[in-house]
């Protein structure tokens, strides 16, 4: 089973992952320097004995995630999922590196082992975090190499994006919110809707309407979500950096976009038929979706074009030749 022969069915899964696993090598060594890793942070993970009373760095990570109330992370715990998912696509291409023994992956283990002590002590454990998959990179460098580890630089750089930010994302979602907002003011009274702006607030002169942009509005989940589809499209489709950082700077503004057209639908739909009318707006899930269909849309699109013009500079070059 190789990659041109695609997976059609359970057999071929199970061939092809038999082949993948008979061809990979230092496997014992790999995964059980893996397993003491990962008990470290499971038994002396986290230092922050608060809301979440517990030793476990993962313990830690599940309950930050699904804390709605300070934080909106729900979307992290997907992550590894996906790298995981990554990594079997290009399983093929890793596994035809030269994979070797490499000793100063063990530069990059101790690393993690400091960073983790640091954040330990200081009681962050989102540093440790860091250190958790620091540590792992360093120790599939070990086990495989650097041509291992340059192949899989990316999907493994996607776990920066399983770090929950909880409350320390305020310093980007309270600009989002005011740039939002101040947007949705200008446009309202360029369509003759006197809404006043007050901070994160829109008020309507004669009180039948009042919005506040709170933080799980700030339009954070679509722009993570832009971002790492960014990230993902930038990386399957280009090989040129600017092409791919183009690609990833788009998220914020599209996914701005995106937050901007559904409160102003409200705003509209408020003014029309008041607070109610404006609240099932914001509350349908049709609308729900609009922070991010203007931003996978124009992802796709821009995508598309350099995409095109690639092509084109390729076929030049042919007949050029």
């Amino acid at each position: 089973m190789n990659e041109t022969q695609p997976i059609k069915n359970i057999g071929d899964f199970q061939r092809d992952t038999a082949d993948c696993w008979q061809r990979l090598p230092n496997k014992t060594f790999f995964f059980v320097l893996l397993a003491a890793w990962l008990a470290l942070f499971q038994f002396l993970g986290n230092s922050v004995l608060g809301y979440v009373h517990t030793p476990s760095l993962f313990t830690w990570m599940y309950r930050a995630y699904n804390n709605s109330d300070i934080s909106d992370d729900g979307d992290c715990m997907f992550v590894p999922f996906l790298v995981v998912g990554l990594f079997w696509w290009k399983r093929h291409e890793l596994l035809d590196s030269r994979l070797q023994l490499w000793g100063p992956g063990l530069g990059v283990l101790i690393l993690g082992i400091i960073l983790h002590l640091l954040a330990y002590v200081a009681q962050l454990p989102h540093i440790s975090i860091v250190a958790l998959f620091v540590g792992i990179y360093g120790i599939m460098g070990l086990a495989w190499g650097t041509e291992w580890l340059r192949k899989s630089f990316f999907p493994f750089f996607l776990f920066a994006f399983s770090v929950p930010l909880g409350t320390h994302a305020t310093f980007i979602t309270f600009p989002l919110r005011l740039l939002v907002t101040w947007l949705v003011e200008v446009t309202a009274h360029l369509f003759g809707i006197g809404i006043v702006r007050e901070g994160t607030r829109l008020i309507d002169p004669t009180g039948s309407f009042e919005y506040d942009v709170v933080a799980a509005c700030s339009g954070i989940r679509s722009l993570f979500a832009t971002f790492l589809l960014a990230t993902v499209y930038g990386f399957f489709t280009f090989r040129s950096a600017w092409k791919r950082l183009f690609l990833m700077s788009l998220a914020l503004p599209f996914a701005v976009l995106g937050n901007f057209l559904r409160l102003f639908m409200v705003i509209v739909a408020a003014e029309i038929g008041g607070e109610k009318l404006g609240n099932f707006v914001h509350d349908n899930w049709i609308s729900s979706l609009m922070p991010y269909a203007p931003a996978f849309i124009g992802l796709f699109l821009v995508g598309n074009y350099l995409e095109k013009c690639v092509a084109k500079s390729k076929l030049a070059k042919a007949e050029a030749k």
